[in-house]
């Protein structure tokens, strides 16, 4: 599908998602929304992207909801006519947008870099909680606004930012709503670095680089999905199952070979599994969006 207010493009390995509203600081639509869904299943697709790196263009990274509709922006009875399908919960109730896009992004079986731009307040910093790595400008601010706009934290960032940040800081930030630095941010763990501007980008093509360039595309698929699910899992015991599993998979298997090979003989490994063809059953699985 052809993009209105996102920019996707793949090189050597990567893929790069702009959120593409400038004049608007990105700020988040329903269009975007249903573009990012899109974007994030070709990722899946394509078995030439090992690593994504998502940012926004101009000033910011993303302002929130475009709340340029008013009062009622909030309202899904003014918007009901959007929702249909799989955007309707069993019963009846519309899906939280940016819901969505934080569980596509969760499902993604390729690691999924943020790159902070500038300001990433609302739905712009909670669709981004899913993603391995998050990286932060020096100019970035971030902000769950939320009590202040006479809503609730969305898109299952009250799943995702205590398990990220620890419930007391989760809390400081939500209940607050304030909008903080990106040192803030980094001193509670919210990002991992943060930088000089100019320095932004290149850090996080250089980490995707280092992922495409030297690992195998079905163990990172693999590792990302026991990662994410074993923040739930009930017991240090049910991730030893969960890995087991998955050693028992994989460790017959031409990548573990080649890895093995590789290293013996001093070269760098050419990974023969195609994470569309070659992904294990045992891996952990989720219901799409």
């Amino acid at each position: 599908m052809p993009y209105e207010e996102i920019q996707y493009e793949v090189a050597d390995g990567i893929a790069t998602i702009t959120l593409n509203r400038p004049d608007h600081m990105n700020a988040y639509t329903f269009t975007m929304r249903n573009e990012m869904l899109d974007a994030f299943d070709r990722v899946d697709a394509d078995d030439d992207v090992r690593a994504v790196v998502v940012t926004g263009a101009g000033r910011a990274f993303c302002a929130g909801a475009d709340l340029s509709t008013g009062g009622g922006t909030f309202d899904q009875e003014q918007s009901k006519d959007m929702f249909a399908g799989d955007d309707l919960l069993e019963d009846g109730t519309p899906r939280d947008g940016g819901g969505t896009v934080a569980l596509r992004i969760a499902r993604c079986l390729k690691p999924v870099i943020g790159a902070f731009n500038g300001a990433a307040v609302g739905v712009g910093v909670t669709m981004t909680l899913p993603m391995d790595v998050r990286l932060a400008s020096e100019k970035a601010k971030f902000g769950f606004v939320f009590a202040r706009r006479g809503i609730v934290t969305e898109a299952a960032s009250s799943w995702f930012l205590p398990r990220l940040v620890g419930i007391a800081q989760a809390m400081e930030w939500a209940a607050t709503g304030r909008v903080f630095t990106a040192d803030e941010a980094l001193a509670g763990r919210l990002v991992s670095r943060v930088l000089p501007p100019d320095e932004l980008l290149p850090a996080a093509y250089a980490l995707a680089r280092e992922i495409a360039d030297n690992t195998s595309a079905v163990s990172v698929a693999a590792i990302r999905r026991l990662m994410w699910s074993g923040l739930s899992a009930p017991s240090p015991w049910d991730a030893h199952i969960a890995d087991s599993r998955l050693m028992a998979a994989l460790g017959g298997a031409g990548d573990a070979a080649e890895g093995v090979t590789s290293f013996l003989e001093k070269r760098p490994a050419e990974f023969p599994l195609k994470v569309t063809e070659d992904l294990p059953p045992e891996v952990p699985d989720w219901p799409v969006r």
